[in-house]
Protein backbone atom coordinates (compact mmCIF):
# COMPACT_ATOMS: atom_id res chain seq x y z
CA UNK A 1 0.00 0.00 0.00
CA UNK A 2 1.16 3.32 -0.64
CA UNK A 3 -0.18 6.59 -0.42
CA UNK A 4 -0.26 9.42 -3.11
CA UNK A 5 -1.35 12.83 -2.38
CA UNK A 6 -3.17 14.78 -4.03
CA UNK A 7 -3.77 17.85 -1.85
CA UNK A 8 -0.23 19.57 -2.89
CA UNK A 9 -0.31 20.13 -6.40
CA UNK A 10 1.80 23.37 -5.98
CA UNK A 11 4.57 21.65 -4.34
CA UNK A 12 4.39 18.91 -6.88
CA UNK A 13 4.62 21.35 -9.71
CA UNK A 14 7.39 23.53 -8.38
CA UNK A 15 10.42 23.40 -10.83
CA UNK A 16 13.77 23.23 -10.40
CA UNK A 17 16.15 26.17 -9.94
CA UNK A 18 18.76 25.99 -13.00
CA UNK A 19 21.56 24.78 -11.52
CA UNK A 20 20.01 21.06 -10.47
CA UNK A 21 18.87 18.76 -12.99
CA UNK A 22 16.14 15.94 -12.76
CA UNK A 23 18.77 13.17 -13.38
CA UNK A 24 20.76 13.90 -10.82
CA UNK A 25 20.24 11.72 -7.52
CA UNK A 26 21.93 13.16 -4.48
CA UNK A 27 22.18 10.24 -1.76
CA UNK A 28 23.21 12.12 2.29
CA UNK A 29 25.28 9.51 3.88
CA UNK A 30 26.25 9.64 7.90
CA UNK A 31 27.78 8.47 10.52
CA UNK A 32 26.07 4.95 12.41
CA UNK A 33 23.73 4.64 9.59
CA UNK A 34 22.72 1.40 8.82
CA UNK A 35 24.12 -0.22 5.84
CA UNK A 36 20.91 -2.17 4.61
CA UNK A 37 18.81 1.39 3.89
CA UNK A 38 21.99 3.24 2.64
CA UNK A 39 22.71 0.59 -0.25
CA UNK A 40 18.85 0.48 -1.72
CA UNK A 41 19.03 3.81 -3.78
CA UNK A 42 23.12 3.45 -4.44
CA UNK A 43 21.94 0.35 -6.05
CA UNK A 44 18.28 1.61 -7.83
CA UNK A 45 20.42 4.88 -8.73
CA UNK A 46 24.09 4.11 -9.24
CA UNK A 47 24.20 1.33 -11.23
CA UNK A 48 23.91 1.82 -15.26
CA UNK A 49 20.85 -0.46 -16.36
CA UNK A 50 20.08 0.93 -19.99
CA UNK A 51 21.06 -2.32 -21.01
CA UNK A 52 17.46 -3.58 -19.54
CA UNK A 53 15.67 -1.03 -21.02
CA UNK A 54 15.82 1.17 -17.58
CA UNK A 55 16.74 4.80 -17.92
CA UNK A 56 19.92 6.24 -16.47
CA UNK A 57 20.36 8.35 -13.37
CA UNK A 58 23.55 10.33 -12.31
CA UNK A 59 24.50 9.39 -8.88
CA UNK A 60 26.12 11.63 -6.20
CA UNK A 61 27.05 9.97 -2.66
CA UNK A 62 27.11 12.66 -0.69
CA UNK A 63 28.86 13.03 3.48
CA UNK A 64 26.39 14.36 6.04
CA UNK A 65 28.85 14.91 8.23
CA UNK A 66 33.28 14.73 8.69
CA UNK A 67 34.17 11.56 7.38
CA UNK A 68 35.40 8.47 7.20
CA UNK A 69 31.58 7.72 7.78
CA UNK A 70 31.22 4.28 9.68
CA UNK A 71 28.56 1.65 9.30
CA UNK A 72 26.63 -0.90 11.37
CA UNK A 73 29.04 -3.02 11.43
CA UNK A 74 31.57 -1.09 11.82
CA UNK A 75 32.28 -0.34 8.10
CA UNK A 76 34.06 2.69 7.26
CA UNK A 77 32.90 4.63 3.87
CA UNK A 78 34.55 7.50 2.65
CA UNK A 79 32.03 10.08 0.79
CA UNK A 80 33.62 11.10 -2.74
CA UNK A 81 31.55 14.44 -1.96
CA UNK A 82 29.90 16.88 0.32
CA UNK A 83 27.05 18.67 0.94
CA UNK A 84 27.89 21.28 -1.63
CA UNK A 85 27.30 18.34 -4.38
CA UNK A 86 23.45 18.42 -3.54
CA UNK A 87 23.09 22.01 -4.70
CA UNK A 88 23.12 19.98 -8.56
CA UNK A 89 20.46 17.29 -7.64
CA UNK A 90 16.88 17.07 -8.27
CA UNK A 91 16.35 14.91 -5.82
CA UNK A 92 18.22 14.03 -2.71
CA UNK A 93 17.91 11.23 -0.88
CA UNK A 94 18.45 10.11 2.69
CA UNK A 95 18.36 6.82 3.28
CA UNK A 96 18.46 6.73 7.31
CA UNK A 97 19.63 8.55 10.42
CA UNK A 98 21.95 6.92 13.54
CA UNK A 99 19.17 7.69 16.43
CA UNK A 100 15.82 8.48 16.85
CA UNK A 101 16.56 10.64 19.28
CA UNK A 102 19.38 13.02 17.90
CA UNK A 103 19.17 15.81 16.23
CA UNK A 104 20.56 16.22 12.53
CA UNK A 105 24.19 18.28 11.66
CA UNK A 106 22.55 21.67 10.96
CA UNK A 107 24.59 21.95 8.43
CA UNK A 108 23.09 19.45 6.37
CA UNK A 109 19.87 20.45 7.73
CA UNK A 110 20.24 23.85 5.64
CA UNK A 111 21.03 21.83 2.65
CA UNK A 112 17.87 19.82 2.86
CA UNK A 113 15.98 23.18 3.39
CA UNK A 114 18.20 25.14 0.35
CA UNK A 115 17.33 22.08 -1.77
CA UNK A 116 13.82 21.91 -1.50
CA UNK A 117 13.41 25.73 -2.10
CA UNK A 118 15.11 25.17 -5.04
CA UNK A 119 12.48 22.72 -6.10
CA UNK A 120 14.01 19.65 -5.62
CA UNK A 121 12.53 16.10 -4.24
CA UNK A 122 13.34 15.29 -1.02
CA UNK A 123 13.00 11.75 -0.36
CA UNK A 124 13.51 9.93 3.61
CA UNK A 125 13.55 6.13 3.64
CA UNK A 126 12.78 4.50 7.40
CA UNK A 127 14.54 6.79 9.80
CA UNK A 128 15.57 9.47 7.42
CA UNK A 129 12.07 10.38 8.01
CA UNK A 130 13.40 12.03 11.51
CA UNK A 131 15.80 14.00 9.41
CA UNK A 132 13.44 15.95 6.97
CA UNK A 133 11.23 16.33 10.33
CA UNK A 134 13.93 18.18 11.58
CA UNK A 135 14.31 19.92 8.66
CA UNK A 136 10.75 20.84 8.86
CA UNK A 137 10.26 19.59 5.56
CA UNK A 138 7.21 17.80 7.09
CA UNK A 139 5.22 20.15 8.45
CA UNK A 140 1.63 19.68 8.37
CA UNK A 141 2.39 16.77 5.21
CA UNK A 142 1.10 13.09 5.53
CA UNK A 143 4.37 10.48 6.43
CA UNK A 144 5.62 7.52 7.13
CA UNK A 145 8.39 5.52 8.93
CA UNK A 146 8.98 2.41 10.24
CA UNK A 147 6.03 1.05 12.24
CA UNK A 148 8.63 0.80 15.06
CA UNK A 149 10.03 4.49 15.29
CA UNK A 150 6.12 5.90 13.99
CA UNK A 151 5.04 6.51 17.51
CA UNK A 152 8.11 8.39 18.43
CA UNK A 153 8.42 10.48 15.29
CA UNK A 154 4.35 11.43 15.97
CA UNK A 155 5.55 12.91 19.55
CA UNK A 156 8.63 14.65 18.24
CA UNK A 157 6.94 16.38 15.48
CA UNK A 158 3.52 16.85 16.43
CA UNK A 159 2.94 18.74 13.09
CA UNK A 160 3.62 15.64 10.92
CA UNK A 161 0.64 13.40 10.13
CA UNK A 162 2.16 9.71 10.75
CA UNK A 163 0.72 7.04 8.78
CA UNK A 164 2.17 3.70 10.68
CA UNK A 165 0.38 1.91 8.00
CA UNK A 166 1.89 2.75 4.78
CA UNK A 167 4.92 1.33 2.97
CA UNK A 168 5.64 4.84 1.76
CA UNK A 169 4.15 8.15 1.19
CA UNK A 170 4.11 10.57 -1.64
CA UNK A 171 3.45 13.80 -0.95
CA UNK A 172 4.87 15.50 -4.40
CA UNK A 173 7.74 17.02 -3.70
CA UNK A 174 8.55 15.32 -0.39
CA UNK A 175 8.44 11.14 0.07
CA UNK A 176 9.10 8.91 3.27
CA UNK A 177 9.10 5.54 3.25
CA UNK A 178 8.68 2.52 5.97
CA UNK A 179 11.68 0.28 6.67
CA UNK A 180 13.78 -1.96 5.28
CA UNK A 181 12.43 -3.39 2.36
CA UNK A 182 9.84 -0.16 1.95
CA UNK A 183 12.94 1.37 0.54
CA UNK A 184 12.97 -0.30 -2.64
CA UNK A 185 9.13 0.08 -3.02
CA UNK A 186 9.62 3.83 -2.65
CA UNK A 187 12.66 4.23 -5.20
CA UNK A 188 11.03 1.55 -7.92
CA UNK A 189 7.59 4.71 -7.51
CA UNK A 190 10.39 7.37 -8.43
CA UNK A 191 11.63 5.37 -11.02
CA UNK A 192 8.13 4.59 -12.15
CA UNK A 193 6.86 8.51 -11.89
CA UNK A 194 9.91 9.70 -13.49
CA UNK A 195 9.67 6.93 -16.54
CA UNK A 196 6.89 4.59 -16.43
CA UNK A 197 5.61 1.51 -15.56
CA UNK A 198 7.73 -0.26 -18.02
CA UNK A 199 11.34 1.09 -16.85
CA UNK A 200 9.70 0.41 -13.19
CA UNK A 201 8.97 -3.32 -14.05
CA UNK A 202 12.45 -3.76 -15.96
CA UNK A 203 14.53 -2.46 -13.00
CA UNK A 204 12.12 -4.96 -10.48
CA UNK A 205 13.12 -7.71 -12.58
CA UNK A 206 16.79 -6.70 -11.88
CA UNK A 207 16.42 -6.72 -8.61
CA UNK A 208 14.10 -9.67 -8.68
CA UNK A 209 11.36 -7.53 -6.52
CA UNK A 210 7.83 -7.44 -7.31
CA UNK A 211 7.09 -4.02 -9.14
CA UNK A 212 4.39 -3.11 -6.60
CA UNK A 213 3.48 -4.87 -3.32
CA UNK A 214 -0.21 -5.14 -2.31
CA UNK A 215 -0.95 -4.60 1.74
CA UNK A 216 1.20 -2.05 4.27
CA UNK A 217 2.58 -1.78 7.05
CA UNK A 218 -0.06 -3.27 9.27
CA UNK A 219 0.74 -6.77 8.74
CA UNK A 220 3.79 -6.19 10.81
CA UNK A 221 2.14 -3.19 13.01
CA UNK A 222 2.63 -4.31 16.72
CA UNK A 223 1.22 -1.12 18.33
CA UNK A 224 3.34 -1.38 21.71
CA UNK A 225 3.93 1.72 23.77
CA UNK A 226 6.84 4.42 24.09
CA UNK A 227 7.92 4.14 27.07
CA UNK A 228 7.53 7.60 28.86
CA UNK A 229 4.04 5.82 29.26
CA UNK A 230 5.27 3.51 32.21
CA UNK A 231 5.86 7.17 34.20
CA UNK A 232 2.26 8.36 33.72
CA UNK A 233 -1.07 7.75 35.06
CA UNK A 234 -2.87 6.12 31.93
CA UNK A 235 -0.15 2.96 32.32
CA UNK A 236 -2.56 2.06 34.72
CA UNK A 237 -5.72 2.12 32.43
CA UNK A 238 -3.30 0.95 29.52
CA UNK A 239 -2.87 -2.30 31.40
CA UNK A 240 -6.27 -2.99 32.63
CA UNK A 241 -7.13 -2.70 28.82
CA UNK A 242 -4.47 -5.40 27.78
CA UNK A 243 -5.99 -7.66 30.55
CA UNK A 244 -9.03 -6.99 29.57
CA UNK A 245 -9.39 -7.24 25.84
CA UNK A 246 -11.63 -10.01 25.92
CA UNK A 247 -14.34 -8.02 27.80
CA UNK A 248 -16.61 -5.85 25.62
CA UNK A 249 -15.55 -2.08 26.48
CA UNK A 250 -14.74 0.82 24.53
CA UNK A 251 -12.84 4.01 24.61
CA UNK A 252 -15.42 5.97 27.00
CA UNK A 253 -14.56 3.00 29.60
CA UNK A 254 -11.45 4.10 29.44
CA UNK A 255 -11.58 7.16 29.85
CA UNK A 256 -14.02 7.29 33.13
CA UNK A 257 -11.07 4.64 34.59
CA UNK A 258 -8.69 7.51 34.19
CA UNK A 259 -11.01 9.55 35.59
CA UNK A 260 -11.02 12.11 32.52
CA UNK A 261 -13.38 13.15 29.95
CA UNK A 262 -13.73 11.48 26.73
CA UNK A 263 -12.13 14.32 24.81
CA UNK A 264 -9.37 14.62 27.36
CA UNK A 265 -8.77 11.25 27.58
CA UNK A 266 -8.21 11.03 23.32
CA UNK A 267 -5.77 14.20 23.86
CA UNK A 268 -3.27 12.73 26.67
CA UNK A 269 -3.60 9.11 24.99
CA UNK A 270 -2.49 10.34 21.88
CA UNK A 271 0.18 13.34 23.25
CA UNK A 272 1.87 9.92 24.37
CA UNK A 273 1.68 7.25 22.27
CA UNK A 274 0.96 9.33 18.84
CA UNK A 275 -1.82 7.11 18.05
CA UNK A 276 -5.73 7.55 18.84
CA UNK A 277 -6.90 5.39 21.23
CA UNK A 278 -9.82 3.99 19.48
CA UNK A 279 -7.46 2.96 16.48
CA UNK A 280 -4.77 1.36 19.32
CA UNK A 281 -7.50 -0.86 20.63
CA UNK A 282 -8.63 -2.16 17.84
CA UNK A 283 -5.45 -2.92 16.76
CA UNK A 284 -4.51 -4.99 20.41
CA UNK A 285 -7.73 -6.51 20.08
CA UNK A 286 -6.86 -7.80 15.83
CA UNK A 287 -3.16 -8.93 17.10
CA UNK A 288 -4.96 -10.60 19.92
CA UNK A 289 -7.02 -12.46 17.48
CA UNK A 290 -4.14 -12.83 15.08
CA UNK A 291 -2.49 -14.62 17.73
CA UNK A 292 -5.35 -17.04 19.18
CA UNK A 293 -5.35 -17.88 14.80
CA UNK A 294 -2.39 -18.99 15.19
CA UNK A 295 -2.29 -20.82 18.60
CA UNK A 296 -5.81 -22.43 18.68
CA UNK A 297 -8.49 -24.10 17.38
CA UNK A 298 -11.59 -21.48 18.04
CA UNK A 299 -13.57 -20.95 15.58
CA UNK A 300 -13.65 -18.01 13.72
CA UNK A 301 -16.69 -16.32 15.80
CA UNK A 302 -15.05 -17.71 19.30
CA UNK A 303 -12.38 -15.56 18.33
CA UNK A 304 -14.64 -12.66 17.72
CA UNK A 305 -16.00 -12.86 21.15
CA UNK A 306 -12.56 -13.57 22.85
CA UNK A 307 -10.98 -10.78 21.42
CA UNK A 308 -13.84 -8.07 22.65
CA UNK A 309 -15.35 -7.82 19.42
CA UNK A 310 -19.39 -7.49 19.06
CA UNK A 311 -19.28 -9.75 16.49
CA UNK A 312 -17.69 -11.68 13.49
CA UNK A 313 -18.39 -9.85 11.16
CA UNK A 314 -16.59 -6.56 13.24
CA UNK A 315 -13.43 -8.99 13.69
CA UNK A 316 -13.71 -10.18 10.16
CA UNK A 317 -13.67 -6.52 8.76
CA UNK A 318 -11.36 -5.21 11.15
CA UNK A 319 -8.97 -8.09 10.18
CA UNK A 320 -8.87 -7.20 6.57
CA UNK A 321 -8.24 -3.80 6.71
CA UNK A 322 -4.62 -4.50 9.02
CA UNK A 323 -3.35 -7.80 7.62
CA UNK A 324 -5.20 -7.53 4.47
CA UNK A 325 -7.06 -11.32 4.45
CA UNK A 326 -9.98 -12.68 6.32
CA UNK A 327 -9.22 -14.46 9.38
CA UNK A 328 -9.91 -17.62 7.81
CA UNK A 329 -7.75 -16.73 5.70
CA UNK A 330 -5.03 -16.08 7.76
CA UNK A 331 -5.40 -19.20 9.70
CA UNK A 332 -4.92 -21.25 6.42
CA UNK A 333 -1.89 -19.61 5.22
CA UNK A 334 -0.22 -19.65 8.83
CA UNK A 335 -0.74 -23.13 8.93
CA UNK A 336 -0.25 -24.10 5.46
CA UNK A 337 3.78 -22.70 6.35
CA UNK A 338 4.08 -24.48 9.53
CA UNK A 339 4.74 -28.21 9.58
CA UNK A 340 1.76 -30.24 11.46
CA UNK A 341 4.01 -32.36 14.34
CA UNK A 342 5.20 -28.02 14.95
CA UNK A 343 1.80 -26.82 15.77
CA UNK A 344 1.19 -26.27 19.40
CA UNK A 345 -2.33 -27.73 21.39
CA UNK A 346 -4.75 -25.23 21.18
CA UNK A 347 -3.01 -23.66 24.66
CA UNK A 348 -5.61 -21.45 26.25
CA UNK A 349 -6.75 -17.91 25.35
CA UNK A 350 -3.81 -15.61 26.32
CA UNK A 351 -5.63 -12.54 27.48
CA UNK A 352 -7.44 -15.43 29.84
CA UNK A 353 -4.09 -16.57 30.89
CA UNK A 354 -3.27 -15.31 34.47
CA UNK A 355 0.48 -14.95 33.39
CA UNK A 356 0.27 -13.68 30.09
CA UNK A 357 0.49 -15.22 26.47
CA UNK A 358 1.68 -18.98 26.13
CA UNK A 359 5.25 -19.12 24.47
CA UNK A 360 5.23 -20.23 20.77
CA UNK A 361 7.79 -21.19 18.46
CA UNK A 362 7.49 -19.17 15.39
CA UNK A 363 8.70 -20.70 12.03
CA UNK A 364 10.91 -18.47 9.54
CA UNK A 365 8.70 -16.02 7.66
CA UNK A 366 5.85 -16.01 9.50
CA UNK A 367 4.98 -12.67 12.25
CA UNK A 368 6.00 -13.43 15.95
CA UNK A 369 3.46 -11.65 17.96
CA UNK A 370 5.09 -9.74 20.92
CA UNK A 371 3.34 -11.04 24.44
CA UNK A 372 1.59 -8.65 26.35
CA UNK A 373 2.23 -8.10 29.91
CA UNK A 374 -0.09 -6.81 32.70
CA UNK A 375 1.74 -3.62 32.24
CA UNK A 376 2.06 -1.36 29.01
CA UNK A 377 4.52 -2.81 26.82
CA UNK A 378 7.81 -0.89 25.96
CA UNK A 379 8.77 0.37 22.26
CA UNK A 380 11.64 2.32 23.39
CA UNK A 381 13.67 0.07 25.39
CA UNK A 382 13.75 -2.85 22.52
CA UNK A 383 15.53 -0.14 20.37
CA UNK A 384 19.24 -0.96 20.04
CA UNK A 385 21.15 2.18 21.73
CA UNK A 386 21.69 5.25 20.14
CA UNK A 387 21.70 3.74 16.50
CA UNK A 388 18.54 2.41 14.60
CA UNK A 389 18.13 0.48 12.09
CA UNK A 390 15.44 -1.93 10.73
Amino acid sequence: MSHDSTAAPEAAARKLSGRRRKEIVAVLLFSGGPIFESSIPLSVFGIDRQDAGVPRYRLLVCGGEEGPLRTTGGLELTAPHGLEAISRAGTVVVPAWRSITAPPPEEALDALRRAHEEGARIVGLCTGAFVLAAAGLLDGRPATTHWMYAPTLAKRYPSVHVDPRELFVDDGDVLTSAGTAAGIDLCLHIVRTDHGNEAAGALARRLVVPPRRSGGQERYLDRSLPEEIGADPLAEVVAWALEHLHEQFDVETLAARAYMSRRTFDRRFRSLTGSAPLQWLITQRVLQAQRLLETSDYSVDEVAGRCGFRSPVALRGHFRRQLGSSPAAYRAAYRARRPQSERPEAPEPPSLSPTGPLPVQYPEGVLPMQTRRSAAVSLSASLPGPRTGS
